[in-house]
């Protein structure tokens, strides 16, 4: 889930607080995106890179990873014509299209052990905890 700019800690504990009333209980991992899902793409430039060879470096470069700082408006202004200004103005669902296009596109690039994204990192330690448990489980 994207945290926006939430408290990360108040906003797992109000998930947590769902899940605590779910019966039966699913075995759940939540993992938060500081501050939007974006910034699991731009966790990995290279990534960005082979998906979009014509990114603009400048916004790239400028930003600081898992930043609260509009994350996608900078992934938009980096690799989208026209960037952030032009999405804003054409409204939804053109703006959720384009993060859907940014997923597909960067996503199967992704190296999930060089991710820079510490949310992302702490995502991928989670999956592989619960592969890992699954698999104890088992034997």
């Amino acid at each position: 889930m994207d945290l926006d700019d939430q408290d990360c800690l108040v906003f797992k504990q109000e998930m947590l607080n769902i899940l605590n009333i779910c019966n039966p209980q699913p075995n759940t991992l939540f993992r938060i995106a500081i501050e939007e899902s974006e910034a699991w793409l731009l966790g990995d430039r290279n990534a960005v890179k082979a998906a979009y060879p014509r990114a603009r470096d400048k916004h790239l470069n400028a930003y600081v990873q898992d930043s609260i700082c509009g994350t996608w408006e900078i992934l938009a202004d980096a690799v989208y014509p026209g960037g952030s200004q032009k999405l804003k103005k054409l409204g939804w669902p053109h703006t959720g299209q384009a993060k859907c296009a940014w997923a597909c596109n960067i996503s199967p690039h992704l190296d999930v052990e060089i991710n820079q994204s510490k949310s992302f990192q702490v995502f991928r330690d989670g999956i592989k905890d619960l592969m890992q448990e699954e698999g104890e489980r088992d034997e």
